[in-house]
């Protein structure tokens, strides 16, 4: 497989993969910790009319199910990549930022969450998948 197919690959594998692990987080998410009692977090507005009641808990999972799924899809993009492994994994932790910064845009949250989430869930997840894809590699591992 040429270089140039490989890394459209491995972007294209890291973006499908961290959307999986995203929306598998998220959607076991209300198990885990349930939402407040009558908040319909279906959809926007019955998100917008109940998020006066959303305690810290209620925001791990979506922060996790962001992170982890940038972390997961960034990781495997390096991991994939045949050349300038870092600059794919950013390139999917950036996909996912915009992801991001469109559903903050769109979701109702509290502006301490949309700042944390922005900040440290995206970029900084796709730096420590290069951390830990340089280790995985550097120990001939793929």
């Amino acid at each position: 497989m040429s270089p140039l197919l490989r890394n459209t690959f491995a972007v294209l594998a890291g973006i499908v993969i961290g959307s999986v692990v995203n929306m598998g987080l998220i959607t076991i998410g209300p198990s885990l910790i349930p939402p407040p009692a009558g908040v319909d977090t279906s959809s926007a507005e019955g998100l917008r009319a109940g998020i006066h009641l959303f305690e810290f808990k209620h925001f791990l999972t979506p922060f996790l199910a962001h992170a982890l799924g940038t972390f997961a899809g960034a990781l495997v993009a390096y991991l994939i990549a045949t050349t300038r492994r870092a600059q794919k994994a950013y390139l999917v932790g950036g996909v996912f930022l915009l992801g991001g910064i469109a559903a903050s845009l769109v979701i109702p949250a509290p502006a301490w969450f949309i700042a944390t989430d922005l900040i440290v869930a995206y970029l900084p997840m796709a730096w420590l998948a290069t951390k830990v894809g340089e280790r995985r590699t550097a120990n001939g591992e793929r």
